[in-house]
């Protein structure tokens, strides 16, 4: 039983973290005038590529680039989808930004075009105004009157003020709960939403600071609200076309963007919607933010789904759309027809291109020292040149892609010899267990008779393919 304790509480004290691909991207790493920094914001290098998309960033916050397409082209590892995140963390949290890969369209149990549909409309965001009327001022009083038998419902009043009026409000069962539940007590400065009926808790009344000897740390001390207790505020709500869609679209209504399978949604209830979001554009009470689509690997996409694209940007309603490719000139899906990109000639004449170039050694040391940061390796000074070394040799698929992968298994290794930091011979062991692609192609090509399906006669090295 003792070991099931001990067991217990190290499970809770065990920090839960997930650490991505891209978690240390936290931005462009701009300076104020779109001038890209050396290392910054988790980005390394690519200082032209990460200008260029300074440049769109800052179109799509003035609302100039709405129905355009960007293309990040570049060869694989060379930081296109770090990039595209970049773009993500510096539009903020109000501007949408909606990534998939493009072979999702072929995996969902819906038609091409309505996952495309739906991926549109989850990148164009509608900011909503509505005015609400508040009650916000000083609690003077609170008295209840709790009846003798239970069948009555409670009732009382409420005495606020601000610095230039008193008033005395009645009560109801449903706000007394509210004003219980919020802890509300003579001396607190709280607001009353009258449409709702919402009670918030702004913080306690200056007035008030010395009726205790004893307040918490996290005592909030606030103005007493001067002029008319009640008010008009405008309150601004952020949603896309496509959380809109769906709760108009199922019976549960907003219950269903949490049941995750949205299912094709009907053209009418689409029409109707963008119908009524005109409406509200005209009347001044709703304006569209044209937010962000990336598509990486777009060359996944069929000539089905292009002709969609090409369309869909000269929709009236169409965010911005950032795609990313690896490929050279490649075969475009469902067409024998080969194309740069693997992106028909008509949709990649209206595409900006930001090309991006693999990183040199200098650079490639220093995305190693931030990815072990993230990871929470230290890496001793020889470790890392070595690391160093082989991500320069030894990846093919991504530009130091392998020696990434091996900081954590050589802090695992270092930690097995109870060692605080990454060491040589910890790298060495890692880089023994693990293969590269140029060595696991070469002991194919030794022992390839020992393999099933080996009538292949001569299989091209990583490097001449």
């Amino acid at each position: 039983m003792a070991d099931l304790r001990v067991n217990a509480e190290e499970k809770d004290l065990t920090r839960i973290e997930r650490i991505g691909a891209h978690s240390h991207i936290r931005g462009l790493g701009l300076d104020d005038s779109l001038e890209a920094r050396a290392v910054s914001q988790g980005l390394v290098g690519q200082a032209s590529a990460r200008k260029a998309a300074g440049v769109i960033t800052q179109m799509i916050k003035d609302g100039r680039i709405a129905g355009r397409a960007v293309l990040l082209a570049g060869q694989p590892g060379t930081g296109k989808t770090a990039i595209a995140m970049g773009m993500a963390k510096s539009l903020g949290d109000e501007t949408p930004f909606a990534m998939i890969a493009a072979s999702e369209i072929f995996s969902m149990e819906m038609s091409k075009t309505e996952a495309l549909t739906q991926a549109f409309r989850k990148a164009i965001g509608v900011r909503i105004k509505e005015e609400s009327e508040l009650i916000e001022g000083e609690v003077v009083e609170i008295e209840i009157d709790r009846p003798a038998t239970g069948s009555a419902s409670k009732t009382g009043k409420l005495t606020m003020k601000t610095t230039e009026m008193e008033t005395i409000y009645d009560l109801g069962a449903k706000m007394i709960e509210a004003i219980q539940k919020e802890k509300v007590t003579a001396g607190d400065v709280i607001a009353i939403d009258k449409s709702s009926g919402k009670v918030t808790k702004l913080g306690r009344s200056f007035a008030r600071s010395r009726d205790f000897d004893a307040m918490g740390p996290a005592t909030k001390f606030v103005v007493c609200p001067s002029g008319e207790l009640q008010r008009r505020r405008e309150v601004t709500h952020v949603v896309t076309l496509h959380e809109i869609d769906v709760i108009n679209s199922r019976q549960q209504g907003f219950l269903a963007l949490f049941a995750g399978d949205t299912g094709e949604i009907r053209s009418e209830v689409r029409d109707q919607i963008d119908s009524k979001v005109a409406t509200w554009r005209e009347e001044g009470k709703a304006d569209i933010i044209p937010g962000v689509l990336f598509i990486d690997e777009v060359h996944m996409l069929d000539i089905e789904c292009f002709s969609y694209l090409n369309r869909a940007l000269e929709s009236e309603l169409a965010p911005i759309l950032v795609v990313a490719s690896n490929r050279g000139i490649t075969r475009i899906r469902g067409t024998a027809y080969s194309a740069p990109h693997g992106i028909p000639l008509d949709l990649l004449d209206r595409l900006l291109i930001i090309s991006t170039s693999p990183p040199g050694e200098e650079d490639l040391a220093r995305i190693i020292q931030i990815r072990a940061e993230e990871e929470d390796v230290e890496l001793a000074g020889d470790a890392h040149a070595l690391l160093t070394k082989i991500g320069l040799e030894t990846s093919l698929r991504r530009v130091g892609g392998y020696a990434i992968h091996l900081i954590t298994a050589a802090s695992l290794i270092a930690a097995r010899r109870k060692a605080s930091a990454v060491d040589v011979e910890d790298v060495a062991r890692a880089y023994t267990l693990f293969l590269d692609v140029k060595r696991s192609t070469q002991y194919l090509q030794e022992y390839q008779e020992q393999y099933m399906y080996n009538e292949v006669a001569a299989v091209p090295t990583p490097m001449e393919a």
